[in-house]
């Protein structure tokens, strides 16, 4: 076999697996992250000559941790392992292993690796990068681009957080079902998270940032095959899949931003949509509703109405109704207001609006929908305020430039 590209997908397709096995067995990140590195390079040097193996993580996990203990006992001075050559065809150790790697193991070890990338003592950006650097097995120079940062500012970043891990104590036994149940909702909102960070990303951000959308969609991925049957895990795989879908009609040629209703929907990925549409309907038959699969189901509206007046509103009220007793949050029930205004009108969705004031008066998106609802009912200097609010607080400048457009109609109408 000369083309070594399917290598990196091989390796890539079991690092989450081998690396979670190894750090079971030497409860040390940099230590589980070395052994796989090492073996990584073993594979480099036999596999094109001897094929893949059957099991390419137990491989990986057998090579890995006999390098590591290799590396122990040089310390020690004591006699090491045979070298890559001898250890190379590991036919009867592999098979032994990977008879080992049962589906409850395999799911525990997945699990745990990335629990430990989300630990509660880590900040977001931290658990982000960790999971990007640990599970994902992007380079920190890659991250570093993605957030937009320097190199040695993102691998201080990392170390702080493998720091912080190290001397928190973890435990390393397998979890109890709840305490898994626990653990799946964390890592969920961390791989959430980790799309998001490219699916907020603006269009000149799309080459950098931007892919962190695909990476959350692989890490969920990785969660929905070590959970074939939780309906929140396909929940959360088909929202990102159907908001994915959507990406290459979020902004214009020009960088500005596009609204749901605006887009031209021929531009909308038809193969994310079937996926996520299928998640979502297999999801639902569970009948264990959960926020993530509620969302899926309002973005599956959205993305079965060929037309934007197609849009079943009316349902998509109701599904954050349901939603807001779920999950219950001033961002849901303004989100809901939206729904709000195409079934009731505006007078009905600001009444609902208005009260969140407080909550989120620093919140780009509460101004720019409450500017738009005094808008329509012509409250033109209240819309006016609301509006030159959320210039204030946008985040990026085509955020900015879209409120602005609100501020030119309001100009044209009262000129």
């Amino acid at each position: 076999m000369n083309d070594i590209g399917w290598i990196d997908a091989v390796l890539t397709a079991a690092r989450p697996q081998a690396v979670g096995a190894l750090l079971r067995y030497f409860r040390d990140l940099d230590t589980a992250e070395e052994a796989f590195q090492e073996a990584c390079l073993r594979a480099l040097k036999t596999w094109p000559q001897n094929g893949p193996p059957r099991d390419a993580a137990a491989w990986l996990i057998f090579v890995g941790r006999n390098a590591a203990m290799d590396d122990v006992r040089r310390r020690a001075k004591q006699v090491a392992l045979p070298d890559e050559a001898a250890i190379s065809d590991l036919d009867d150790a592999e098979s032994e292993l990977a008879d080992r790697l049962d589906g409850e193991q395999y799911r525990d070890d997945i699990l745990r690796l990335l629990f430990v990338c989300c630990h509660p003592e880590l900040p977001s950006t931290q658990q982000i990068a960790l999971a990007l650097r640990i599970v994902c097995g992007l380079s920190v120079k890659q991250i570093a681009r993605a957030f937009l940062v320097g190199d040695a500012a993102m691998e201080q970043r990392i170390t702080r957080a493998k720091a912080r891990i190290g001397g928190a104590g973890l435990p390393f036994e397998t979890p109890g079902a709840v305490e898994r149940a626990e653990r799946l909702a964390t890592v969920s909102a961390m791989v959430y998270l980790v799309f998001n960070e490219g699916y907020s990303a603006r269009s000149e951000e799309a080459t950098t940032r931007g892919t962190l959308a695909d990476d959350g969609i692989w890490l969920a991925r990785l969660l929905l095959r070590v959970f074939p049957q939780e309906p929140e895990v396909m929940g959360l795989m088909a929202l990102m899949l159907l908001q994915q879908a959507r990406a290459a009609a979020r902004f214009d040629d020009k960088g500005a931003i596009v609204l749901l209703e605006d887009q031209d929907r021929g531009l909308w990925d038809d193969k994310r949509i079937a996926e996520g549409l299928a998640l979502i309907d297999k999801a639902m038959r569970h009948r264990r509703p959960g926020a993530y699969q509620v969302q899926a189901a309002i973005a599956a509206l959205h993305a079965r109405a060929k037309r934007a007046e197609d849009t079943d509103w009316a349902q998509i009220d109701l599904l954050y109704a349901n939603l807001e007793r779920l999950e219950p949050s001033p961002v849901v029930t303004l989100n809901r207001a939206v729904a709000v205004n195409k079934v009731r009108g505006p007078a009905a969705a600001l009444e609902m609006v208005e009260p969140l004031g407080a909550k989120l008066a620093n919140y780009f998106y509460f101004h720019g929908v409450k500017g738009a609802l005094l808008q329509q009912l012509d409250r033109c200097a209240e819309a006016r305020a609301a509006f030159d609010r959320a210039i204030a607080l946008a985040n990026t400048p085509a955020e900015a430039a879209h409120i602005r457009q609100h501020l030119d109609h309001l100009d044209r109408e009262n000129a």
